[in-house]
């Protein structure tokens, strides 16, 4: 009988690159270079690179949100 290796699920992606955010926010580049510099979008550095913590895109969403109720 053989086995078959349970395959390794990959941990969660808590840093995104600047180009996977852009695919989950589904905003251009520019607009996201725009809302990480106003500080509506938190990022880290990693030497010269920009990365956007898990937690700072789910925190912008909200932002969004909160704005959205509020111009309703």
């Amino acid at each position: 009988m053989t086995e078959h290796p349970i395959p390794a699920q990959r941990p969660p992606q808590v840093l995104y690159t600047v180009e996977d955010a852009t695919q989950v926010l589904r905003l251009s580049r520019a607009e996201l270079y725009e809302q990480m510099r106003a500080g509506r979008l938190r990022f880290v550095k990693v030497g010269r690179a920009r990365r956007i913590p898990a937690g700072a895109i789910t925190e912008f969403v909200a932002l969004l949100e909160k704005e959205a109720e509020v111009a309703a």
